[in-house]
């Protein structure tokens, strides 16, 4: 069963709030600061509220929460924010944590600067052919002009795939990239994943807000025998395309 919460509802913009206090105690007790992509930190609120109001536990919006009850999810070890794997590894060895919420005052101010370089670096030239377009299906990870282009080229009958939001009913209601073909939310992905089960030669293209869920349910479907799987590794929050609205 999908899961749908109102994100507009008075419980939710409540229970944001107190989401936001608690992000920002994180950052002041360990010397972390927020990701210099705010609509980053946005998501990454909105799904930890999500999961409070779901789960009562502020669980990691990028990951599954296993288990159908408390004692489950307990023994499930469900990461919980800030989560020990961030606190341990991600944020001392990469600088920011698998989420991207909170990183380390260097991480930020260096990204801040490679974020503007690409804004100005990087541009289309020209349409891509054929073998081009499946070379570059090939690869495990697309930024958003590969998206583009390939969905202009899936248009003419180029090159066919399935392109994937592994994000949240609300999210997708809220904006969605152009051309995509399923809606398969992290929080119900195995029953959902029911809609490409037959698909698993073609191949899939998955996205999320920032590229965190999606390189997750990426690994997920590897493993479960799809031969071919890409992870739109810039996240919706990039994208220069169409999007699209509502329901």
């Amino acid at each position: 069963m999908m899961i749908k919460i109102d994100m507009n509802s008075q419980e939710f913009l409540e229970e944001q709030e107190k989401t936001k206090i608690f992000t920002d105690k994180v950052c002041a007790s360990k010397g972390w600061v927020y990701n210099p992509i705010e609509d980053v930190n946005e998501g990454v609120i909105m799904g930890l509220t999500r999961n409070k109001l779901i789960y009562n536990k502020r669980y990691c919006p990028c990951f599954m929460v296993i288990g159908e009850t408390k004692d489950e999810q307990k023994a499930a070890d469900n990461r919980i924010c800030p989560c020990k794997p961030a606190i341990e590894h991600e944020i001392p060895e990469d600088g920011h944590c698998h989420c991207g919420i909170f990183c380390t005052p260097e991480y930020a101010a260096a990204n801040a600067i490679e974020i503007k370089a690409e804004e100005v670096a990087h541009n289309h030239s020209r349409g891509l052919t054929v073998e081009e377009c499946e070379s570059i299906l090939k690869h495990p990870q697309l930024d958003s002009d590969e998206i583009q282009s390939l969905l202009e080229a899936r248009e003419l009958g180029m090159v066919d795939f399935n392109l994937v939001d592994v994000r949240e009913w609300m999210e997708w209601k809220q904006a969605r990239i152009d051309g995509t073909d399923y809606l398969i939310p992290t929080t119900s992905f195995y029953n959902q994943l029911e809609q490409i089960e037959n698909q698993k030669d073609k191949p899939t293209i998955v996205y999320c807000l920032t590229g965190s869920r999606s390189a997750y349910c990426q690994e997920v479907l590897k493993d479960m025998g799809w031969k071919q799987v890409s992870n739109y590794k810039q996240g919706i929050i990039a994208y220069k395309g169409k999007v699209l609205q509502g329901e």
